[in-house]
């Protein structure tokens, strides 16, 4: 059972920080890219895209996941995605929970804007979105382990 603990990657805090900052801009400008195209969709084509100041740590805390990535690493490409999006379906129901609790709402909050949103938390039809965010990071987790070394 002890292995299936997560630790963060064995690295010294300025590491740690570099990993920390770059996955949270990452997570930000998709999110932003993500919610600009979406503005597209529904007419809107100054391509407004928005995120809000959690999303940095919440991104952030990808590189928790490092030790994931490296212990799925050689499982095929779509076990790979599925395990993220359980894995990210996780991280925003958990972070939504803690935000809501700590300061009354949930910024992101689903609740009326699709019939496939649980409890305003997560929506399950940003599922294949989330795939494909998981196998991003895997590739960004691949890049900084080439910057940092």
């Amino acid at each position: 059972m002890s292995s299936f603990i997560i630790k963060p990657s064995r690295t010294n805090n300025i590491d740690m920080k570099y990993r920390i900052i770059f996955y949270g801009l990452l997570g930000v400008a998709m999110e932003i890219l993500w919610t600009g195209a979406g503005s597209m969709l529904r007419g809107d084509y100054s391509l407004r895209g928005v995120s809000y100041l959690w999303m940095f740590p919440i991104y952030g805390a990808a590189y928790l996941l490092e030790p994931v990535h490296e212990r799925i690493r050689d499982l095929r490409w779509y076990v790979r995605g599925f395990i993220w999006v359980l894995v990210i379906f996780s991280m925003e129901l958990t972070s939504g929970l803690v935000i809501k609790m700590t300061v009354g709402r949930i910024p992101w909050d689903y609740s009326g804007h699709s019939p496939y949103s649980v409890g305003g938390l997560i929506r399950l039809d940003y599922a294949p979105a989330w795939f494909v965010a998981g196998l991003l990071f895997e590739q960004a987790h691949d890049f900084l382990r080439k910057m940092l070394r």
